[in-house]
């Protein structure tokens, strides 16, 4: 689901979802993205799954504004995973950035309207939408670092490192 390492003996085939969650650290400041993608041809059903938690980034984006609150931006999230009958990983989230790559304030791919923390100017925050086709719930590895579905279910998971602003949050990372 998030974190995976790679193993000489898993194989990534015609039909997987791979993602790719990477960081950046230039002049000691971090950025992190992340991206689903189709390895060759997909089903409709898990193209949707991509299409819809992508969108689900943008949704977030959109709400990642100054004087906007955390919650503001789960709630935009989570509306999606709903509509498409999609579960939302609630034990990972989106996160501050700087000179850490997992900073306060942290941000819930759900939530509710007017809740949480408020967004100021100046704040650089990773949005984060997780999405699970299965049950939300998810299981660490024995490595230590990697997540996987709970329930064995394809996820999909989209994240851009973004600029607070009064207005239109700046996009650092952008694929």
């Amino acid at each position: 689901m998030v974190h995976g390492i790679p193993y000489a003996h898993k194989i990534l085939k015609e039909g997987d979802i791979v993602t790719l969650d990477l960081g950046l650290i230039h002049k000691g400041l971090i950025t992190d993205a992340a991206i689903s993608v189709p390895v060759g041809k997909v089903s409709a059903e898990l193209a949707k799954l991509i299409a819809v938690t992508e969108e689900a980034l943008k949704a977030g984006i959109k709400e990642a504004k100054g004087g906007k609150r955390v919650g503001d931006v789960g709630v935009a999230i989570e509306r999606l995973a709903i509509a498409n009958g999609y579960s939302v990983v609630e034990e990972l989230s989106g996160h501050g950035v700087g000179y850490e790559v997992h900073e306060h304030p942290n941000i819930p791919n759900f939530g509710e309207a007017g809740k949480g923390e408020t967004l100021r100017p100046g704040m650089v925050v990773a949005i984060e939408p997780i999405f699970n086709l299965g049950q939300r719930h998810v299981i660490l590895d024995s490595d230590g670092y990697t997540y996987r579905t709970k329930d064995g279910s394809p996820s999909a998971h989209f994240e851009h490192t973004v600029l607070i602003t009064k207005g239109s949050p700046e996009i650092f990372t952008k694929f």
